[in-house]
């Protein structure tokens, strides 16, 4: 499957993980999960241990660049959000293929203001009934890959 446009191949999952409790939340926006539009309709997670084709010979955008947007969306300094390098989800959709990272807020406490401003909360795993299958599915994940 080619990808669809650089910039709309990615998608962010944002979370915030407690230093001293633990206590893990997901940056959750109006139209879902996903940092900051959501996912095109009929679009689904590829198996984790699919193959993934040849990234050579696919354009895509540099996660740096989409940290420093979603820092600024967010109205958040430069080195607020890091890459969870280790962490990508490949979704097929009819448009083409995109990827999920995972974004870790670097605070102490997640932005809870910058969150409200977008019209967002930071919710726990067991707040996310009703969100999307394929949400579900994201969010699973991230959670099996954060706790270990």
């Amino acid at each position: 499957m080619t990808p669809v446009s650089p910039t709309e191949s990615l998608r962010l999952l944002v979370v915030h993980k407690q230093t001293t409790s633990a206590r893990t939340r997901f940056l959750r926006f109006a139209h879902g999960m996903l940092a900051f539009a959501p996912l095109p309709d009929q679009a689904s997670v590829r198996a984790a241990d699919a193959a993934e084709g040849d990234e050579a010979a696919k354009v895509i955008l540099h996660p740096a660049m989409a940290l420093g947007e979603a820092e600024q969306r967010l109205g958040l300094p430069g080195g607020s959000l890091a890459l969870e390098h280790g962490f990508a989800i490949h979704i097929d959709t009819p448009q083409g293929e995109m990827r999920v990272l995972l974004a870790v807020c670097q605070g102490i406490d997640p932005p809870f203001a910058a969150a409200e401003a977008l019209g967002g909360r930071f919710i726990a795993l067991t707040e996310a009934r009703g969100l999307p299958a394929v949400e579900l599915q994201i969010l699973r994940r991230a959670y099996e890959y954060i706790i270990g």
